[in-house]
């Protein structure tokens, strides 16, 4: 029996798995194959098995960043599972290491509940450890790539990890040099001894700065646009008075014009027509081309800007 055969046939890989939960959206329709690999093993195996088959594999981290097409994606989506949910600190060389499928607000927390400082912008960036090195995610005027020291990348063409130094990541602003193919394992942080009080004061300030100006309650997968070179998309869109557009039952937040809502009811595709409506007008209005921060799967790729596939959110 061909590797991919037995994966399917001992249910490692099973099909029709619905996405909309695996997404802060709550949209999209069913994977055609899903896996959900417990180890590096697991995960070489089965990517090295779909490429074999010449089976489109992408992988998603906590959906937070995720629009999922309404008809679901035709190909194998897997979500790492618990051998990539492991944290370690050294105590003596003031690092941390954690699995990609690792929760930031929960990575967060841990550090602070041991009193290790520098990571508190995390409790307010609702990703994993996985789509923060690839989008060197930032909150709070602090950016991954101003604390990350290393992470594993298993490249899922020919099954080989290698460790790169943050230097050479490529981290940029929401951007890093890793390919669609290139999936994140873990990553190495620098922490510092702090005291536990002034931690959780710090990430308290997040969370009501984020809970004062961004939508809460609602849902949305953050940020949809990157900010243009010194300017913000939200600012943009704003002057632009598009606030409170709407295609269907997704509709430009009143509350921070760089955050998309959808109504109950509402559809991924209705989220995709905002996208790409708000993005031309934009271009038609200011000239400004703004590219998504959030990833598209399972969409014709015209009309938003679509990045290559292989993200971790």
């Amino acid at each position: 029996m061909k590797a991919w055969d037995s994966f399917v046939a001992s249910g490692h890989v099973r099909a029709g798995i619905e996405l909309s939960r695996l997404t802060t959206y709550k949209l999209g329709g069913p994977a055609r194959w899903f896996c959900e690999p417990r180890s590096l093993e697991d995960l070489r195996s089965v990517a090295l098995a779909a490429r074999e088959r010449g089976i489109e594999m992408v992988v998603v981290g906590r959906g937070s960043n995720l629009v999922v097409s309404d008809e679901g994606f035709p190909g194998l989506v897997v979500r790492l599972g618990a051998g990539f949910k492991e944290v370690g600190v050294d105590p003596e060389a003031r690092i941390v290491r954690a699995g990609a499928a690792v929760s930031l607000p929960v990575l967060a927390r841990r550090m602070a509940d041991g009193s290790w400082s520098g990571l508190e912008f995390y409790v307010g960036i609702p990703g994993s450890v996985g789509g923060a090195v690839r989008m060197n995610a930032g909150f709070f005027g602090v950016e991954t790539v101003d604390v990350i020291r290393s992470a594993s990348i298993l490249d899922a063409r020919s099954g080989s990890v290698t460790e790169r130094e943050a230097d050479q990541l490529g981290l940029g602003y929401r951007t890093s040099n890793l390919c669609p193919d290139e999936v994140v394992l873990d990553a190495s942080f620098r922490v510092c001894e702090g005291d536990r009080d002034r931690i959780a004061a710090l990430m308290r300030k997040a969370i009501r700065w984020r809970r004062d100006h961004q939508p809460g309650g609602t849902l949305n997968a953050g940020s949809v646009f990157r900010n243009p070179p010194g300017d913000s998309a939200g600012r943009i869109i704003d002057a632009l008075g598009l606030k409170g557009m709407r295609r269907g039952g997704a509709h430009v937040s009143p509350k921070h014009a760089n955050f998309f809502v959808v109504d109950p009811g509402g559809t991924a595709q209705d989220v995709f027509a905002l996208v790409r409506d708000v993005r031309r007008l934009v271009i038609e209005r200011t000239g400004v081309r703004l590219e998504p921060e959030v990833r598209f799967i399972g969409f014709p790729r015209d009309g938003v800007g679509q990045r290559p596939r292989g993200n971790q959110d």
